[in-house]
């Protein structure tokens, strides 16, 4: 069943009481990666593995997710900066515990390339905050695999 979690803006990746951030150097230049992040969604279920539908919704000011295991996201972009921003938080899930969620992907110029940085910041119940630094190695694996992955895939695209 979804449930509507609270409706918080950018300055709860900050105040969340659960903050994961991971980081990774890649060879595309901020542009492209970018683009991928925040202007090719449906195209996300080729570069995350836990993604199985990406959609945006409302002319790309929201987002449809489903994950493997068949959670569900609905989601609002609270800011798409080209070559250094997207952030989204949801709005809806089915996932249990959650109660107010937002993801950041920043990007910065890394030599040639870019440094991608993912703040996962989340509050709920305390089973699932307490699962979330549980899941911590996992997420941030996740994020590792699916960030080569978009490298490998935009590196093949300029080619």
């Amino acid at each position: 069943m979804a449930r509507q979690l609270r409706p918080v803006g950018l300055d709860f990746l900050q105040a969340a009481p659960v903050r994961l951030v991971f980081a990774r150097a890649v060879s595309a230049p901020p542009e492209a990666v970018f683009r991928a992040l925040a202007e090719d969604v449906a195209g996300w279920p080729e570069w995350f593995s836990a993604v199985t539908l990406a959609r945006p919704t409302e002319d790309g000011k929201g987002r449809q997710i489903r994950l493997k295991g068949g959670t569900r996201f609905q989601e609002t972009v609270l800011a798409a900066e080209p070559a250094e921003v997207y952030a989204y938080r949801v709005d809806e899930t089915n996932a249990p515990g959650v109660r107010a969620l937002v993801e950041e992907w920043r990007l910065t110029p890394h030599g040639t390339g870019t440094r991608v940085q993912w703040t996962f910041a989340a509050d709920g119940t305390a089973a699932f905050r307490f699962a979330l630094k549980l899941g911590r190695p996992g997420l941030g694996r996740a994020f590792r695999d699916a960030v080569t992955k978009l490298d490998r895939r935009l590196a093949s695209a300029r080619t």
